[in-house]
C-alpha cells in the first residue's frame, strides 16, 4: 500500500504547462566513449516518445553520436540471458519492466548502479535517490514512467452501457465478440483471481497456492475461445481499430494514441488497471567506452526537465516528483494530459498493485 501511495503521489500531475524546455544546450563531453549505443526497447509510440524527449534531443547535442534501437524488450530477460551464456552482450542499456529488472539483477545480468552518481539532481538540489524514492525498488533499476495495463473497448460494438468493471470482460453475454488478452500470465491472472471473487487484498495470497493458480486458469478457461492473444503493445489498438475485438488490454499510453492522435472509436475501461514501472537497466559487462557513453545518456534521459518532456507525446507519469509539475497541457498534442494518466484520481480509484517480489519469486513458473 505504501506503494501504491508513493506511485500516485510521485507521479500526480502538476498545474505548471510543460512545454518543451531547452533545458540543456550544452553539455560537458563525454571522456572515452563510443560513439554508438543500442538501446532496447519497445516500438509504437512509447519508443517514439523516447525519440522526442530523449534521443534527439541527447543527439543534437552530441553530433557524431548514432543510436541503434532494438524493440526487443519484451523478451528482454531470455535474450540476455543467451547473449550472456554466448559471452556476446551487444546491447548497451535496456528499457524493462520493474519486474523483468528484478529478475535480471538477481541473476547477475544486469547492474546494480548508485542512482546519485548516474542521474543529476532535482534542480532544488535534492539527489536523485530522494528525488525518484520508493519507486527505486531495484538496486539495478533507475526508473523511468510510471504506467498502467487497461482495457480498451469499441465505443460502437457494446451497447449503451459500456463496460465499467474489470469483471465485464469475463461477461461473454452482456459483451460478446472476441477479446485481447497478453500472451502471459502477469495481470490475467489477477483479473482473473479477482474476478472468480477474491478480494484484492488477498489476491497474491491465492495466487501463493497451487489451488489458487488453478482457479484462476479456470476462470481464464471460460473466455479462452473468445481470445486474441497478444505479445507486442501495439497489437489491440490495431485489433480495436480494425473491429476484430471488442476490448483489449494494453498499455494505456497506446489507448492514449489509438483515442486521442488517431481519432478511432474507443473508449477507456480503467477498473482495476495494473499499475506499473518502467525503466533503464544496464547489461553487465558492457566495455568501458560503450559504459561511459550509457552514463553521459543516462544522465541526460533521466533528469526533471527530460522526463517531463516525455509526458507531451505519450501518458505515462514521470518518475521523478520534481518533474510532476511540469507536466500539464501538451503543446505537442493540444490536449490536457491530466484526463489521460493512469494516475489521474477520475481513473485511479480503483487499481491493481503488482507484488513485485511476488512475481520475482513465481514469474518463470507461471510463464
Amino acid at each position: 500500500m505504501k506503494l501504491a501511495m508513493t506511485l500516485l503521489a510521485s507521479s500526480a500531475l502538476g498545474l505548471v504547462a510543460g512545454a518543451i524546455d531547452a533545458q540543456d544546450t550544452e553539455m560537458a563531453p563525454c571522456e572515452n566513449c563510443s560513439n554508438e549505443l543500442t538501446l532496447v526497447s519497445w516500438g509504437g509510440s512509447y519508443q517514439d516518445s523516447q525519440v522526442k524527449a530523449y534521443a534527439e534531443p541527447y543527439l543534437k547535442l552530441n553530433p557524431g553520436v548514432s543510436i541503434i534501437w532494438d524493440e526487443s524488450s519484451a523478451e528482454s530477460t531470455a535474450k540476455m540471458r543467451a547473449m550472456t551464456q554466448a559471452g556476446n552482450v551487444t546491447w548497451d542499456l535496456i528499457d524493462a519492466l520493474a519486474s523483468d529488472n528484478m529478475r535480471m539483477c538477481d541473476e547477475g545480468l544486469i547492474q546494480s548502479v548508485d542512482i546519485d552518481q548516474i542521474a543529476a539532481p532535482a534542480p532544488d538540489g535534492k539527489p536523485a535517490s530522494e528525488d525518484f524514492g520508493e519507486l527505486l525498488i531495484s538496486d539495478c533499476f533507475i526508473p523511468q514512467i510510471v504506467y498502467s495495463t487497461a482495457f480498451g473497448y469499441r465505443t460502437d460494438m457494446v451497447g449503451d452501457t459500456p463496460p465499467s468493471s474489470i469483471c465485464d470482460i469475463f461477461d461473454l453475454q452482456k459483451y460478446p465478440g472476441k477479446r485481447a488478452l497478453e500472451k502471459r500470465p502477469i495481470n490475467n491472472v489477477e483479473w482473473a483471481i479477482y474476478c472468480d471473487g477474491v478480494p484484492k487484498e488477498e489476491i497474491y495470497n491465492v495466487l501463493g497456492t497451487d489451488e489458487g493458480v488453478a482457479r484462476a486458469f479456470k476462470k481464464l478457461d471460460t473466455i479462452k475461445d473468445q481470445v486474441v492473444w497478444w505479445t507486442a503493445g501495439a497489437e489491440t489498438p490495431q485489433l480495436l481499430a480494425d473491429g476484430e475485438v471488442v476490448m483489449g488490454s494494453t498499455y494505456n499510453g497506446r489507448l492514449f494514441s489509438a483515442i486521442v492522435e488517431q481519432k478511432q472509436p474507443i473508449g477507456m475501461l480503467w477498473d482495476m488497471q495494473a499499475f506499473d514501472l518502467d525503466g533503464w537497466a544496464i547489461p553487465a559487462g558492457v566495455p568501458e567506452d560503450r559504459l561511459n557513453r550509457v552514463k553521459h545518456f543516462l544522465r541526460f534521459a533521466t533528469d526533471t526537465q527530460r522526463l517531463a518532456d516525455q509526458a507531451q507525446y505519450i501518458s505515462y507519469g514521470p518518475t521523478r516528483k520534481s518533474s510532476a509539475p511540469l507536466v500539464g497541457f501538451s503543446d505537442v498534442l493540444g490536449v490536457e494530459m491530466a484526463p489521460h494518466m493512469p494516475t489521474d484520481p477520475a481513473n485511479s480509484a480503483n487499481v491493481l498493485i503488482y507484488d513485485y517480489g511476488w512475481w520475482a519469486d513465481h514469474r518463470d513458473d507461471l510463464d
